[in-house]
């Protein structure tokens, strides 16, 4: 066995995951990678965005938000890193008014580990060690939204939809396609913002296949790892809601948004603040502080779960969030701070968004 336990862990772990959630049929957590978000103004308020979002960024978040935007054009740009720079996760989001009543936007995610060392063929049948043999894969999750946002006939009312195209690769030993459909509408009342996204809304199915040579297969069955078959994932629905109103004081100089959401998953329980057989609520609350419309602060808090330490006393832990946000013209720059809420060691993501109005003459 000492031949197998230069094997890379890493890619058992992918592989043997996959397997598992492909032969079930609804898996609790799949395509996971999506629930992250994008965009540091909301990673800093702690994905609270569903009722307020209104720029580019809206169509991964609520895509009704994307007729928020006043320009024609619209661009937007991430990038994090998180575990100490190992995972890498990019977003790129684009957004085109048609016409005063509709925009159509494109937004592409990116979460992967690259460089991954490969050594399953270090050692040969004969017990012999070739360093040449080592080679590198990346383990990458991908998605592309097509947009379409509408104004409704109804004051204050919009809605909108994604057409959702999922990559999944892990080197050129497994990978899967999906698809699925999002819908969401955000309806204004006198200074209340309202929001309703249904993310997977027809659930969305992942076909994986996989590609294992021999010796590979060895070594899955001699590290008691089951062999992966092709098989479909599917991704259930789930329904976030949120709440937004903004105050402003001094003659409109300052203002401040405190936002809820609540994310309903019906998957059955989960680790969440508010959880049954049937449906879990996980809450998150969030704010954004502004001054002239130029620099803004924010914080939330979200995760909230019951965790159990290692002399069984159990607690309760969250993730905090800040950012901090300036809008100059046509350009906006946003960071935020996260952290996973750890409380006995702080593991600190920084993220870097920026926004860019393209002819921002008034339509």
């Amino acid at each position: 066995m000492k031949k197998y336990s230069l094997f890379l862990p890493t890619l058992l772990a992918f592989i043997s995951l996959t397997s598992v959630y492909g032969q079930t049929s609804a898996p609790k957590y799949s395509n996971e990678f999506l629930n992250v978000g994008v965009g540091a103004r909301a990673l800093g308020m702690s994905n609270c965005q569903i009722a307020s979002v209104n720029d580019v960024t809206a169509g991964y978040w609520n895509p009704a938000g994307l007729n928020g935007i006043t320009t024609p054009l619209a661009l937007g740009l991430m990038h994090s890193e998180y575990f100490t720079g190992i995972a890498k996760y990019d977003y790129v989001g684009f957004a085109k008014r048609i016409d005063s009543a509709s925009v159509f936007g494109i937004s592409m995610v990116r979460f992967g580990v690259d460089n991954i060392p490969n050594t399953t063929e270090l050692i040969d049948a004969n017990g012999n060690v070739n360093y040449d043999k080592i080679t590198t894969f990346s383990a990458a999750d991908y998605a592309f939204l097509l947009s379409y946002a509408r104004l409704s006939k109804i004051k204050g009312l919009r809605f909108g939809g994604n057409v959702k195209i999922i990559r999944r690769v892990i080197g050129d030993f497994a990978g899967a396609w999906g698809f699925g459909f999002d819908l969401g509408a955000q309806y204004d009342y006198k200074k209340w913002k309202f929001g309703l996204m249904l993310r997977d809304v027809t659930s969305t199915f992942n076909a994986w296949t996989f590609n294992l040579n021999d010796q590979m297969k060895q070594t899955f069955l001699a590290t008691g790892n089951t062999l992966p078959t092709n098989s479909v994932e599917v991704t259930l629905p789930r329904m976030l809601l949120g709440l937004n109103r903004k105050f402003e004081f001094l003659n409109n100089r300052f203002s401040l948004a405190p936002e809820i959401a609540l994310d309903v998953t019906f998957d059955g329980r989960r680790n969440v603040l508010i959880q049954s057989s049937v449906a879990s609520v996980d809450p998150h609350f969030g704010f954004e502080a502004g001054y002239k419309n130029m620099i803004f602060l924010r914080g939330g808090i979200m995760n909230i779960q019951t965790e159990t330490d290692i002399t069984g006393t159990k607690f309760t832990s969250f993730m905090p969030n800040v950012g901090v946000g300036i809008k100059f013209k046509a350009f906006t720059l946003d960071y935020a701070l996260t952290d996973i809420g750890d409380q006995s060691v702080a593991l600190y993501s920084n993220v870097f968004s920026l926004k860019i109005d393209i002819n921002r003459k008034p339509l």
